[in-house]
């Protein structure tokens, strides 16, 4: 048993070598230069895969992440606003970015330290550039008379604050604005504010509205 194993373990690379050596024979001579170019390709794909892979790499931004952020926003010694998020990443590039992706609140005071509106959100980006901040995803502005908006975009010019613009705050979006004494709501295309939402201009507006015998017409944000 152990010598038929030996014997067939010899011959058969034999009979392999005889068979490869007459394919060989019987392909042209310009077959097998293809096939070596072919073969050359192949060994060289995964290298040419890897050289574009480093060279379209981008560099990884540098990102500082802050957490349980609070921070106060004056002006000399009077107190403007007070903001609060779980986390706030500052881009470290020529954009001046905050982004603040697991929600955001803050909080707007007038001269008296007295709470004008609230704004909260599931995102927010700060450009510091530009002076804006975009809140996005389930935002939602509460007045402190009760008026409450809700959209999915507000932005919020702060290079207006401080002149007379009725366009500190507007949006591009849908929205949804509840009056405060809870008798009906409106809803429009998109909106404007100024800093203190007391004059809401709400486009394309339908809605409704219960009339009382105390007050015949509800208000928004007054």
């Amino acid at each position: 048993m152990t010598a038929g194993l030996e014997e067939h373990n010899l011959i058969n690379p034999m009979v392999r070598k005889t068979f490869a050596s007459t394919i060989i024979q019987n392909i042209s001579p310009l077959v097998i230069v293809s096939l070596l170019g072919a073969l050359s390709l192949t060994s060289c794909e995964p290298d040419l895969k890897e050289v574009d892979r480093i060279a379209n790499m981008k560099k990884e931004e540098a990102v500082d992440i802050s957490r349980h952020v609070d921070i106060i926003y004056s002006d000399s010694t009077r107190v403007k606003a007070n903001l609060t998020a779980p986390e706030m990443r500052i881009k470290h590039d020529s954009t001046e970015v905050y982004e603040f992706p697991k929600s955001i609140k803050i909080i707007f005071y007038d001269d008296n330290l007295k709470e004008t509106q609230r704004i909260t959100s599931d995102h927010a980006i700060r450009r510091e550039k530009e002076k804006t901040t975009t809140f996005t995803k389930n935002v939602v502005v509460t007045m402190a008379d009760g008026s409450i908006i809700k959209t999915e975009e507000i932005i919020y010019d702060e290079s207006q604050v401080d002149s007379n613009s009725n366009r500190i705050f507007y949006n591009h979006m849908p929205i949804t604005a509840f009056f405060r004494d809870n008798r009906g709501n409106l809803q429009g295309s998109s909106f404007t504010s100024d800093k203190d939402f007391k004059h809401v201009n709400i486009a394309n507006a339908t809605g409704y509205t219960i009339i009382t015998n105390n007050n015949l017409f509800p208000s928004l944000g007054k």
